[in-house]
């Protein structure tokens, strides 16, 4: 089976494994939130991965890191959503602290990895 660019990305992989923490962790979340907060936060953090992966088919350097600042805004999107899930007291302080480091952790990558797409000839 053919890899494909963004599967070989360490900020990919990390992504992928952030969305699955994810989906446990708003599987706690109230039933009433089901269309509200736990769908936000879902489709935010798997818009990180999936906008990391469609700017790796893009043939000019400008639009790769295009899809990078939209990858690393949907990323600042679920860590308001995180902030707000604390706040409600849906996820605990040590939840939110593992996560927002997850996040920081990613957005770090998110921008080397444009740097390098910039810095490209």
């Amino acid at each position: 089976m053919y890899t494909f660019s963004f599967e070989k990305l360490e900020v990919w992989q990390n992504s992928r494994i952030f969305i699955l923490e994810i989906y446990k962790l708003t599987s706690k979340f109230p039933s009433n939130e089901l269309f509200g907060l736990t769908s936000q936060i879902k489709r935010s953090s798997v818009s990180i991965a999936t906008n990391i992966a469609e700017g790796t088919s893009r043939n000019t350097k400008n639009d790769r890191a295009h899809f990078l600042t939209i990858s690393y805004s949907s990323a600042m999107e679920t860590l308001n959503h995180l902030i707000i899930s604390k706040d409600l007291n849906y996820i605990s302080d040590v939840d939110y602290k593992e996560s927002r480091e997850k996040i920081e952790k990613i957005c770090n990558q998110i921008n080397s990895l444009k740097k390098f797409y910039l810095s490209q000839q």
